[in-house]
């Protein structure tokens, strides 16, 4: 009998032969015939024949695999035997096999499998003793059947990871989760003059960005020197991460924890709170696909007015309230709100020209801070996505279920499906100049006149599709948008949204109820005052009355009772001046915010002004003699500061202080719009992933 070795892929070129004990001194060419002979000779002398199979006068065969580990150990694999006794045998045989030294490749050690034939009796075992060449195949076929038995066996052993290289994410194509002080890190790099960026179609995708921000580089100056698992995941890595052949995935707890207090005197308990755990998840498959969802469970008990303002907001069903930017809250103990979200998507990225999402989220049109096209301060809601970019151009289309909760609409229980349809096209026309152009339709459900399909043509006109369908069967909005850079450190951008416009009314001066249209004028200044990493930010919004609203109140511009662009609605003027800053680990951020609205009067007066996108102009005082800020005017001003410590800058967990003042007066006091005065501190801990707008 001879030992036939069975090299593993690893090893099949190795270098040195295992060293069985008494071999040491031998040349290394005749290594392999001693380690045969050595191991035969320690096999057959230690080998006791069970009884069973000396009495029952057995002939026949058995066949050993097993291997000498990296370690120099020996380890049977299987045992092909037709008596449990001969196996059991050979199992006591090899515990008492010694250390031998392991075979070796490149000089690390590396195992080699072998498979050895016995003929029962041992008597008949003779070295190059060969059995007929019947037999020969009949064993080799054996032999070959447990080999593949032991390598399948071994297929989970086989799959190797890897060391995990952030990389990997940063040059996905997973979204960089939205969050206005994470896109104030890399604002400037995309809006330096002469790069092809296109910065108002958000969210961005993390390797549009990484080539103008050097995610990796930037994160590892970041580095906290910690040794320990608790301070490697917490200060510098993700919870789990795992990154194989051409896969990887990363999964992060994540957090929003506040406690605070305020001054409302309306309220029994001043104390707030929010506590948010979650769990996000994302990774990517091969080059073009990537994925991410994330779940939250929050409960909450927020400022007095933004608590109002919630429960003013409340769906058909008996919920109280929808948290703004969120979601449909449950009444929770003591009048606090429970809401549970939900997000996610997958990425598809075919090649350098287009991007398809699928999934469940929110999107922003715009530069600033405040967008009057698409905004994320409603409830997240199912899409389909498709980003071409080519030459200077980048076209986003955006296919959208919404929803109308409202009680008036959803009297069988069930929430009212519309549908909202928006492209967005993106121009570079030289190095400093970009112009767009946006247009949305939102149609109504099955019931309610049905999706129309040509509102799928990605490259339609969309307020022909108004047109054809009749004034109660959608309702379309056209918008430009427009930036310049002056210099690397100063532009300008602005919007302009037209609702329903008629120019001969707009130059007659007679301020018809139809010059239904928005606009946005800002301008931001990079590194202010030769300060590094300092931002400024001023910006100017207006809307007319009755803008975002419709005849049919169905087709209003909203989803979940909010708002799609400004949270204010419509019949406003509002003032913003932002300040940030960052260090290292710290940021800052300076808002004030001055704003002046016209709201509705009391609940049973029939005017209708323009503020609430549910009104129906039906209602309108007048044709003509339409000015803005008419009705209940109120002036109110907001300021907060935000400083904190960026925990992780991997998964953007972040500690903060937060200390917010909001003042609201009213020319006439009414049920639902009063005079308030709130001064409201805020400490927490949040993983950054969405934006929060408590200035309502």
């Amino acid at each position: 009998m001879s030992l036939q070795a069975q090299v593993n892929p690893a090893s099949s070129d190795f270098e040195k032969y295992p060293v069985f004990p008494g071999c040491e001194t031998t040349i290394i060419t005749e290594i392999p015939d001693c380690f045969n002979t050595k191991f035969i000779e320690f096999f057959i002398e230690k080998f006791e024949m069970p009884s069973r199979v000396s009495e029952e006068q057995y002939e026949g065969q058995m066949v050993m695999l097993f291997e000498v580990t990296p370690e120099g150990d020996f380890k049977l694999i299987n045992t092909e035997a037709v008596y449990v006794e001969l196996k059991d045998e050979v199992k006591k045989v090899f515990g008492q096999l010694p250390k031998v030294a392991p075979a070796t490749y490149g000089g690390d050690p590396v195992y080699i499998q072998f498979s050895l034939p016995i003929k029962i009796p041992l008597s008949q075992n003779k070295i190059n003793n060969f059995t007929s060449p019947e037999d020969n195949k009949k064993e080799e076929a054996t032999q070959e059947n447990v080999l593949k038995t032991h390598e399948a066996s071994k297929e989970l052993e086989e799959i190797k990871s890897s060391a995990f290289n952030r990389k990997v994410q940063y040059e996905s194509q997973l979204n960089i989760p939205f969050s206005h002080e994470v896109y104030a890190r890399f604002d400037k790099a995309l809006n330096q003059v002469g790069v092809n960026t296109h910065t108002a179609s958000r969210p961005f995708l993390y390797d549009v960005v990484n080539g103008y921000h050097n995610f990796d580089s930037i994160v590892s100056t970041l580095q906290l020197d910690k040794k320990s698992w608790f301070g490697r995941k917490f200060f510098n890595e993700h919870m789990i991460r795992f990154q194989g052949d051409g896969y990887w995935f990363t999964i992060n707890p994540g957090a929003d924890l506040a406690l605070g207090t305020e001054t409302d005197d309306r309220k029994v308990e001043n104390l707030t709170y929010n506590n948010t755990r979650s769990v996000f998840i994302q990774g990517g498959i091969g080059k073009k696909f990537s994925f991410y969802t994330a779940l939250f469970e929050s409960q909450g008990r927020f400022a007095q007015y933004f608590n109002d303002y919630a429960r003013s907001l409340r769906p058909d069903g008996g919920n109280p309230a929808v948290i703004p930017g969120r979601g449909i809250a449950a009444e929770g103990k003591g009048g606090d709100f429970d809401y549970p979200v939900a997000e996610g998507y997958v990425s598809y990225t075919p090649n350098k020209y287009f991007n398809f999402q699928l999934g469940t989220g929110q999107q922003f049109i715009g530069d600033g801070y405040r967008s009057l096209l698409l905004s994320d301060v409603s409830a997240n809601y199912p899409f389909f996505k498709i980003n071409t970019t080519i030459w200077r151009l980048k076209y986003t289309n955006t296919w959208s279920s919404i929803k109308d909760v409202r009680p008036a609409v959803t009297g069988d229980g069930a929430f009212t499906n519309k549908f909202a349809v928006n492209h967005y096209l993106s121009y570079n026309v030289n190095n400093k100049l970009n112009i767009g152009l946006f247009e949305s339709v939102i149609s109504a459900s099955e019931d309610n006149g049905g999706f129309d399909a040509s509102l799928l043509n990605p490259i339609i006109f969309l307020r022909n599709v108004e047109f054809q369908r009749g004034s109660r069967g959608g309702n379309a909005l056209v918008g430009l948008t427009g930036k310049y850079k002056f210099t690397n450190n100063i532009n300008a951008y602005g919007q302009l949204v037209i609702d329903e416009l008629r120019v001969s009314e707009l130059t007659s001066g007679n301020k018809n109820f139809r010059n239904k249209h928005a606009i946005q004028l800002g301008v931001k200044y990079y590194d202010a005052f030769k300060i590094s990493n300092l931002t400024l930010q001023a910006e100017f919004n207006q809307v007319r009355p009755y803008t975002f609203s419709n005849n049919d109140p169905l087709l209003s511009y909203t989803n979940t009772n909010q708002p799609l662009a400004h949270p204010y609605g419509a019949n406003f003027r509002e003032f913003i001046a932002i300040a940030r800053y960052r260090t290292d680990r710290w940021y800052g951020t300076a808002r004030i915010i001055y704003g002046q609205r016209g709201f509705e009067g009391n609940i049973d007066d029939v005017f209708f002004g323009g503020n609430d996108l549910f009104g129906s102009e039906d209602n309108r005082p007048s044709d003509n003699g339409i000015e803005l800020l008419q009705g209940n005017r109120v002036n109110s001003l907001y300021a907060d500061l935000e400083v904190g410590y960026l925990i992780n800058p991997v998964t953007n967990l972040k500690a903060f202080i937060n200390p917010i003042y909001r003042d609201f007066s009213a020319e006439m006091q009414t049920d639902t719009v009063f005079d308030t005065s709130t001064l409201w501190l805020n400490i927490g801990f949040r993983t950054d992933l969405f934006n929060w707008y408590f200035d309502n």
